[in-house]
Formats: structure tokens, sequence, C-alpha cells
């Protein structure tokens, strides 16, 4: 867990989200199509259901990673980083070639945003992690005892019916619940820096294993399966503000960086904090931000366990 929690009122509230942005992919065959390019099933996605998924170079390198799940008419929405988007939808539009499937941006007809505590509705707030409620509101993963959801909003006006200024949530504090809940979001600062792994995705649920092949799948099964996992996501804290790409070095190996910052956020009031990705070997050093002489970094407590990982 992050130290130094906001304040609990600073929690609740919904917040628009023009950094995330909306794939839609139709058509007959889209499912099919995009089974065989994301690290998930999306054969087998049913409605109600959201699942995470990535979408790798043939090196296994995250290009993106994205919620999906299903409107009401079967179309599959892809929820990504906004400044990814572009390349991510000319890279899929690139191997759609015959299959019946239509991918376009939705970012601006079904702009995103964020609820957070008692913003979010009852029968969403006691529903499970990425159940997904009315076609349009995904139930996410609560951070630091937080629930959250991620909903597709009108455009002219708040999600939850333009609720008075006190109900608005500082997007800052959103990004900080983004990062204490260690779910990864690949953004432009950091695409191809990350195999799944190295950024927990798979314990989060964005990788099966069961499914066909899909570009960089045997790199991805390969780490999985032949104990190649030396780099793993934390949540951690430094007395400065930091940004996705940002080095890490440990103070005893100057040399080189032993990480970089995934995410990260800068509510006010508390430390920065930011969800960051590391050599295993390294996470018991003394960590800096930048230089090895930089901000110290102070790890925390994950909301999940990793994998105990073969010596």
């Amino acid at each position: 867990m992050l130290s130094n929690h906001p304040l609990p009122d600073a929690l609740n509230g919904a917040v628009s989200l023009p950094d995330w942005g909306l794939i839609r992919a139709s058509g007959e065959e889209a499912r099919r199509f995009l089974h065989g390019q994301l690290t998930q099933d999306v054969e087998h996605l049913v409605p109600g259901q959201a699942r995470l998924a990535g979408y790798c170079t043939p090196k296994g390198r995250l290009l993106a990673s994205f919620v999906m799940w299903l409107d009401a008419g079967g179309d599959v929405l892809l929820a990504c980083s906004a400044d990814v988007l572009p390349a991510t939808l000319k890279r899929l539009s690139m191997f759609v070639m015959r299959a019946k499937c239509k991918l376009r941006d939705a970012s601006a007809e079904w702009p995103l945003h964020g609820l957070a505590g008692s913003a979010v509705p009852e029968l969403v707030a006691h529903a499970a992690p990425w159940a997904v409620v009315d076609g349009n509101t995904v139930r996410l993963p609560d951070a630091a005892g937080v629930p959250r959801a991620l909903v597709i909003g009108d455009p002219s006006g708040d999600p939850t019916g333009t609720p008075p200024p006190s109900a608005h949530l500082d997007p800052e504090v959103w990004r900080w619940l983004e990062v204490a809940s260690a779910v990864p979001r690949v953004v432009g600062a950091t695409v191809e820096q990350f195999v799944p792994q190295m950024v927990n995705l798979e314990v989060v649920g964005g990788v099966n294993f069961q499914k066909g092949c899909y570009p960089g799948q045997e790199i991805v099964a390969r780490s999985q399966y032949r104990g190649t996992v030396k780099r793993r996501a934390f949540v951690a804290t430094a007395d400065q503000p930091m940004q996705p790409g940002d080095a890490i070095f440990d103070a005893a190996d100057p040399d080189q960086p032993a990480g970089q910052v995934v995410l990260s956020a800068t509510p006010a009031g508390v430390l920065p904090a930011a969800l960051v990705e590391l050599k295993l070997a390294a996470a018991g050093a003394a960590l800096h931000v930048g230089a090895a002489d930089g901000p110290r970094l102070q790890l925390g407590a994950l909301p999940y366990a990793l994998p105990t990982e073969p010596a």
C-alpha cells in the first residue's frame, strides 16, 4: 500500500479522462480477429464481463494495454491510453486484411470518465471487479480500499448527472488511485519497454496462456514457463514528482538503470507516487529516480501477491 493516503473526502467524485481513448471493433469477425492479436481470450468474451489485454510486438514487448468489453450490440470496446491509440489503431488495421472487422477511434463519440468512492453507483460498487453494468460501466478493482469504475460518458456532461463541484475528482487523485491499484497501463513513454510479466499484467488477469497464437506469444510463454521473469512492477513513493519513462537506479550499481516508472501521480498533500518496473534483484536496494544520486524511491506493498519466482 502507498503511504500518506489523501484524505477520504478527496477520494470521492467523477473525473473526465482525456488521457484515455476508446477503440471500437465491429463486424462478425471482430472477436476472432482480436483473439489472434491480443494476449487475452476475446472469442469467449461475454456481455457483462470486462478483461484486461495487451498488444505486443513479435518480440513480446507491449505496444498497448486495454480494458476490453462488449457493448449492447456485441462490438468490442478497447479502452487504452489516448497517446498510444493512433499508432495502435493503425497497426491493428494493417492486419485486418479480409477479416470482417472494422476498427475505429470512438474516443470523441464515447469519452471516458472515472468514478471513485461515493460517486460509484451502489449497484456498481457491489459488483465484482471487471463486471460491466448496463454495458457502459466497468467495475475496476478497488484502490486503497476505494471503489472505482470506468464509464463511457456523454461529452456534454458528467456521467453521474452533472454533480456539484465538490463531487468532481482531481485528475491527479484519480491517477494516484490508478497507481495504488497496481494495474499497469502502457503510455506513450513506455511503448515497447515491457514484456507483460515485467509489469504484472498476467498477475492481474491480462494474459491468457491457454489461447492460441498472437504476436509475441512465444516469448511471453517462455518467460512464464522457463523461469525467466526477473523484473516486476511495484508501487512506490518519492519526495519529488515522477513521470512515466523516468529511469530508476540502484545506488550500488549506478552505471545502468534498474527499472523505470510505468505510471505516476502527484496529488496535493501527499508524496508523489508511481508504479515502477524493477529488476527483482534490486527490489531491496537503495533506489533513486533519474540518477543514482536522485530522489530516493521508497517501495510499498502491492495490493496482490506476486508469483514465487525460481531462484
